[in-house]
């Protein structure tokens, strides 16, 4: 992130929007075109939230809003953005400030995969996997949180994976990611304690969204043969937001990864992962 422009965003400046009375919550949904994202806008519209939604394809997000705004007569606004550029976050929070949105509920769901050998991978791509899962999921969450504090609530979502219990060869960089989207996570949820902001990491197994084809892993991927749908997985990752809860281990499998992390030793786990990634 830019320094100068970071010191010169207004971090921590009351929002005017916030003192609208009787105003509908506004969620604003990273990755939102399409996948987890889609859903869990739709999630969100059911319980009355306006959205503020994020992605890159613009058109998807034009053809979302129609049918959020049709279905719920909530009120959408998009912003297509690219978040593997840097500062893309710092344009969204200039969206933000500049149309007075009070933010409720942060989702970070935006994110990718790749697979292959770390050493024969594309760095660039590699490179903006880091920026998108990690880098603008920190800039949107360090810009948007301070309101939250300030006004006594809020809640914060981040989409992490069943990955971050373990290394992953042969992807090595996604699953690393959600290993710092969770650690990080879990700390946050503990310092903002008693501030009446909350962050929830979603920690979902395969799921049918896409990734697969995304992070070229072919159709054959065995960890995909039984993939929860994403509807439920974002259903179950927003009523966990809104209980506050640190982390959503949203299914039994995930439960059983979590679980044996802390029993077998590490390189019986990652003998496992590569197994599955391959």
């Amino acid at each position: 992130m830019s320094e100068k422009r970071y010191a010169s965003s207004a971090v921590g400046k009351p929002l005017r929007g916030e003192a609208i009375v009787g105003k509908r919550p506004c969620a604003l949904v990273t990755g939102a075109s399409g996948g987890l994202g889609a859903e869990i806008a739709r999630v969100l519209a059911q319980k009355d939230f306006d959205l503020l939604l994020v992605a890159r394809n613009e058109n998807k997000l034009q053809v979302l809003k129609e049918e959020l705004e049709a279905a719920h007569g909530i009120e959408v606004q998009t912003f297509p953005c690219d978040l593997a550029r840097e500062d893309a976050a710092l344009d969204v929070y200039d969206y933000v400030l500049g149309r007075d949105l009070r933010i409720d509920a942060l989702v970070n769901n935006a994110g990718f995969g790749d697979s292959g050998a770390f050493h024969e991978a594309d760095w660039s791509r590699q490179r903006n996997m880091v920026q998108v899962n990690v880098v603008a999921m920190m800039q949107l969450t360090r810009l948007l949180v301070p309101h939250m504090v300030e006004r006594g609530c809020g809640m914060v979502l981040n989409l992490s994976s069943v990955a971050a219990f373990s290394a992953g060869p042969y992807m090595s960089i996604y699953y690393a990611t959600k290993a710092f989207v969770l650690s990080f996570s879990e700390a946050l949820f503990e310092e903002l304690a008693d501030t009446g902001a909350t962050v929830t990491a979603l920690c979902p197994g395969p799921t049918a969204t896409g990734f697969e084809a995304s992070a070229s892993m072919g159709s054959g991927s065995a960890m995909f043969r039984h993939a929860a749908s994403a509807a439920g997985v974002a259903r179950e990752g927003c009523e966990a937001m809104k209980k506050g809860k640190a982390v959503c281990l949203q299914s039994a499998f995930t439960k059983a990864m979590a679980f044996g992390s802390r029993l077998v030793p590490r390189s019986v786990a990652r003998k496992l992962a590569m197994r599955m990634n391959r």
